[in-house]
């Protein structure tokens, strides 16, 4: 957990940096923290295998790291070991968004929107800037498939602005 952590502190560092070397700097020092992180927990693994919560980490540095297909199969063997932990299910959103797979990605957002609303809003987030990145190049994807998403997605924004988050 501690190369975790400091992974995250210099992903901070770099996304506040305004100096381009020192963003630079900070970025490489990220992803060094994140492999030596996954290495520790990929260890950890190894040794005890049904971890859901290593593998839970796993998946959030994969995800931080662009490999999203190993993403997903982290957070799928996450959620076959423990299927309610909805951090899982926010992290598995990310990646599907990722890799295009926006029907499974919508699964996702429903199931945390009746959950747990903060992640919903998470994966909302990741949504909508998806929905941006394509609009500024379609990375392959048809207009028709993006503008379709975004009415699906703003139409579960309505809807959850009209909707009091669900209570404990």
């Amino acid at each position: 957990m501690k190369s975790l952590n400091k992974a995250r502190e210099f992903e901070s560092a770099a996304a506040a940096a305004t100096n381009p070397d020192k963003r630079s700097t900070d970025h490489e020092k990220m992803e060094d923290a994140y492999n030596r992180a996954l290495d520790q927990f990929t260890e950890a693994l190894s040794n005890k295998g049904d971890m859901y919560q290593a593998w839970n980490n796993v998946g959030y540095i994969h995800l931080r790291l662009g490999a999203y297909a190993e993403a997903l199969d982290d957070y799928n063997h996450t959620l076959a070991l423990k299927a309610d932990l909805l951090e899982a299910v926010e992290g598995r959103g990310e990646a599907r968004m990722a890799v295009d797979r926006l029907e499974d990605a919508k699964a996702d957002y429903m199931d945390l929107f009746n959950h747990d609303r903060p992640l919903a809003d998470r994966l909302m987030g990741v949504m909508q800037k998806w929905v941006a990145d394509h609009r500024a190049n379609a990375n392959g994807m048809r207009a028709s498939d993006v503008d379709g998403f975004d009415k699906w997605l703003q139409e579960r924004d309505g809807i959850a602005r009209q909707s009091p988050a669900p209570g404990p």
